[in-house]
């Protein structure tokens, strides 16, 4: 993986660099998918066998006259069948589930549990109904790549399409959202913008803006969707940029001077801000993408003082990739220590570039041979449990981390806490936890720990609301198909447990059968016993 920031001045070996090939991502073959599909009808398998079982021995077994007196077996034995069923799906009691959330209530009962104020369980029970509106929220990714200058060029070498449908659909409401208002209809370019942003064809998009740039030369957000589209290169986006900005500040002070006219004055004036922000920043990916660091620096860090109300861009996300880039530590953790706030938002760049400052001050000499013999000092603990924070928040990067996945190039969306954030995260950030020595070792060596800290089930988290159930739908959503998503790492019975249950199984058949054909199972026993005695004489 090599830095993100060549893709824009190598077209072809960047694109064919950055991305797996054939060989590391291949399609399932028909054995994988037949093992898959097998593995997915299992229980029904077993249910149906059952089934089929108890009809061919209905004769002998003598259950239609035993089922008056075994009624009530049966209906716990089902209930019991349901309710394991339930618990290996849900991960929770249903019996537990309707008492806690039906009965109790009835009852006048209330759940008293003590927390500490500002804790994550304190704050998880204050705000139940935010979090299951949230959980699932899909957010913009601040590093999201160029239309036409990356995520084409990838397409052009690959033949594969890196964004998909409901991502692109998602960026064409946000590019409505930030660059449109109800006073476009007094200006003809941007009547034309309108329907700009609403086009699906990418040429017709582009031909679009240049029918706005013929009606208005000064038409920022017409420069800005050539930046993105139909530029090849990251110098060609970033010449289109400037342009952009040139006539989205004379647009932004016009704005200003007329903002309290009118509501519409002022939707107005929001929608030259989120042009102009919009503008700056891109122009700071992109000196970023072709080396400038400092002056990538310079602008996020002026953005983010200009326009603080726009925290939910996460410019400072975009900042801390360029400081680590620096390798300006000291900064990284100035801007941690103001956005890794229990009251802000979290993120998967939050929580493991804490990780990583913790783990530079001990991963360069640490050993698990050293560690198991005296111990982990107290810097090495923290950096455990920085590691096992970030990994409970995301535990889909180590594996990117650690190149046991391969990368895609990152959606243009992501979901918190999914697959897609994991993508976007590893994009450009593996190659900071490379250039610190031992850090990935520290980090293989101790971020599968974090599942043994975590409840199971999983009805509660351990530092973070417990990990949302429906990240795995909204990722295959937001990823090309020719990407293996990502799951939830699922604790597996362990090996005795399987075979305790085929035991108890077997003695329980063996038994019944005894009870019903006592001649034929002994003789069938005797035939056993000497066939293995016959086999030990040999032996």
């Amino acid at each position: 993986m090599a830095d993100a920031g060549c893709l824009g001045e190598a077209g072809t070996a960047a694109a064919s660099h950055l991305t797996p090939t054939s060989g590391l991502s291949p399609p399932l073959g028909w054995r994988e998918r037949l093992r898959a599909g097998l593995a997915g009808t299992g229980a029904s398998l077993w249910v149906v066998a059952g089934l089929g079982l108890l009809y061919a021995l209905r004769v002998p077994l003598r259950l239609c006259e035993n089922l008056a007196a075994g009624t009530s077996s049966l209906i716990s034995g089902l209930i019991f069948i349901f309710e394991w069923w339930y618990f290996h799906k849900h991960g929770t009691s249903f019996i537990e589930q309707v008492s806690v959330s039906h009965l109790r209530p009835l009852m006048g009962g209330t759940e008293s549990s003590i927390s500490e104020p500002g804790s994550p369980s304190s704050n998880r029970e204050s705000e139940p109904s935010r979090q299951n509106l949230s959980e699932c929220k899909v957010w913009r990714n601040p590093l999201n790549l160029f239309r036409g200058a990356e995520y084409r060029r990838y397409t052009w070498v690959t033949g594969k399409e890196p964004l998909t449908y409901y991502d692109m659909n998602l960026s064409a409401q946000d590019h409505q959202t930030f660059f449109t208002c109800d006073t476009d209809i007094l200006r003809p370019s941007d009547t034309v913008m309108q329907k700009a942003w609403r086009e699906r064809n990418p040429p017709a998009r582009i031909k679009a803006a240049y029918q706005a740039l013929e009606l208005n030369n000064d038409c920022a957000t017409a420069y800005v969707l050539l930046a993105e589209e139909e530029a090849t290169t990251i110098a060609d986006a970033e010449r289109l940029f400037k342009q952009a900005l040139k006539a989205g500040e004379t647009m932004y002070r016009r704005s200003q001077q007329c903002q309290h006219q009118s509501p519409q004055h002022e939707a107005q004036l929001r929608r030259d801000a989120n042009v102009l922000v919009y503008t700056k920043r891109r122009l700071a990916m992109c000196a970023r993408k072709l080396g400038r660091l400092r002056e990538a620096v310079k602008i996020m860090r002026d953005l983010i003082k200009e326009f603080p109300p726009l925290t939910m861009l996460n410019i400072h996300e975009n900042l801390l990739e360029s400081l680590l880039e620096l390798q300006a530590y000291a900064d990284v953790q100035a801007v941690l220590a103001k956005y890794d706030d229990i009251s802000l938002p979290k993120s998967a760049a939050i929580c493991y570039t804490a990780a990583l400052l913790k783990t530079r001050t001990v991963s360069d000499k640490f050993s698990p041979e050293t560690a198991s013999r005296r111990g982990l000092s107290t810097a090495e603990i923290n950096a455990v449990e920085a590691i096992h924070r970030a990994v409970e928040f995301n535990p889909h990067v180590p594996k990117y981390l650690l190149e046991m996945k391969s990368l895609i190039l990152p959606p243009e969306h992501i979901l918190k806490r999914g697959d897609s954030e994991a993508i976007a995260y590893a994009f450009y950030h593996l190659q900071h936890w490379k250039r610190i020595e031992g850090a990935l070792n520290l980090l293989q060596c101790t971020w599968e720990g974090t599942f043994r800290m975590i409840p199971y089930p999983l009805e509660k988290g351990h530092l973070f609301y417990p990990y949302p159930s429906c990240t795995e739908t909204a990722d295959r959503e937001l990823l090309p198909t020719f990407h293996h998503v990502s799951v939830y790492p699922k604790k597996e019975l362990p090996f005795f447990i399987h075979f305790t249950a085929g035991l108890c199984s077997s003695t329980a058949m063996l038994a019944l059968l005894t009870h019903q054909f006592p001649e034929i199972m002994g003789v069938f026993a005797k035939a056993v016993s000497m066939i293995s005695r016959t086999c030990i004489e040999y032996l």
